[in-house]
């Protein structure tokens, strides 16, 4: 369960320094990527279920947001956009 006082921004903006340039990439690896770099930075507050419903909490809020079409091969390694201000 994802706590309601939770700062999305913050969280947001922290796992956006934390990645290399131009990462992540990729649908299903930027995903994972991106629930990696959470149970990196908050071990002791997340599980790693709780870490793959906030970046889906993420996606769904416009936090992050995958610009390709994971359903098509030819865009399925696209970036995505990680804003702190959606």
């Amino acid at each position: 369960m994802i706590s309601d006082d939770l700062d999305l921004q913050q969280l947001t903006a922290d796992l956006k320094s934390k990645l290399g340039p131009g990462e992540p990439v990729g649908y299903l690896r930027g995903k994972s990527l991106m629930r990696d770099m959470l149970l990196d930075m908050r071990s002791n507050h997340f599980s790693e279920l709780e870490a793959e419903e906030l970046v889906d909490t993420l996606e769904a809020r416009g936090f992050v947001r995958f610009l390709g079409d994971p359903s098509e091969r030819s865009v399925a390694d696209a970036p995505w956009d990680i804003s702190p201000h959606a």
